[in-house]
């Protein structure tokens, strides 16, 4: 596995693009950390997710200018990340309403 950090406003570049390009054709490979789902298993994930469906409600938040730049650099995900965060201010913010004390740092978004 390899990790890389990237750069606010970097962009990608043509050669990389040829490479996702290229490893979208490549099959998945799956080892003792990232087994496969069997039909069981797939099926109880499905059933899961029907039991307790993923519901989320449009909302329009007024967010600085300056705020929205970094999140767009965060990649095309950058609302669902911005989703985490809020639910996670939000509930933590409950919690310090509730039991009077302040809870601990946010979390990782990307967890």
């Amino acid at each position: 596995m390899e990790s890389y950090k990237l750069k606010q406003g970097a962009a990608i570049t043509e050669e990389e693009k040829r490479e996702l390009e290229e490893a979208k054709k490549r099959p998945v490979l799956f080892d003792e950390d990232s087994p496969g789902l069997d039909p069981k298993m797939e099926q109880a994930f499905i059933e899961a997710r029907k039991k307790k469906p993923y519901v989320t409600k449009p909302l329009t938040v007024h967010v600085f200018l300056a705020t929205i730049k970094k999140a767009e650099a965060l990649g095309r995900d950058y609302m669902d990340i911005l989703g985490r965060l809020l639910d996670q201010a939000v509930n933590e913010y409950m919690a310090e309403q509730r039991f009077g004390e302040k809870a601990g740092p946010l979390q990782n978004p990307f967890s």
